[in-house]
């Protein structure tokens, strides 16, 4: 049985990513000209700042220098995060993605745009946003029918989050 490089490398590299506490998303090694190019993607549950990034990075050249994983030939090694945008492939991104928009394609054809409020073991409660002065509805989605999912930006939307600590701020003055 034939494995590919990237297969290779996930078994490589997943025990030491998961031991820096993030999740290996995915792994791509690309050709630019004369150039080979090793994209890293990581996440976790808890976000990643640049200085968690810059540790798994530092952990992931020292672990592929040690080894002949990546041939003879130079590299550039990328490590980054999925993105604003991510698509929502695993249970666990879209506990992730809890309170943000996302734009659903569904089975049955045509597709959704709504929030995630809650994650469940077999599908998803959502919000559909009000259409022109229209409240709100609650929906429940299944995972079997979605075909694909996206996290939508969102520009103008004021975090629940920083609305708590404004108003924590506002009774202590």
């Amino acid at each position: 049985m034939s494995t590919t490089q990237s297969e290779r490398l996930r078994e490589l590299l997943e025990p030491l990513v998961s031991s820096q506490g993030f999740d290996l998303e995915e792994i791509a090694v690309d050709s630019v000209g004369r150039r080979r190019v090793l994209r890293v993607v990581v996440d976790s549950d808890t976000g990643a700042d640049l200085d968690r990034i810059a540790d798994v990075s530092r952990a992931l050249s020292a672990k592929l220098d040690e080894t002949d994983a990546m041939g003879q030939g130079e590299y550039t090694l990328e490590v980054g995060t999925p993105g604003a945008e991510r698509l929502l492939t695993e249970h666990r991104h879209y506990v992730r993605a809890t309170g943000r928009l996302v734009r659903f394609q569904l089975a049955e054809g045509g597709e959704l745009v709504a929030r995630i409020l809650e994650v469940g073991d077999d599908g998803l409660d959502l919000e559909v946003p009000g259409v022109k002065g229209r409240k709100a509805t609650a929906r429940r989605l299944a995972f079997d029918d979605i075909t694909r999912a996206r996290v939508q930006v969102e520009f103008n939307r004021k975090d629940d989050a920083s609305d708590k600590k404004d108003d924590e701020k506002e009774e202590e003055a």
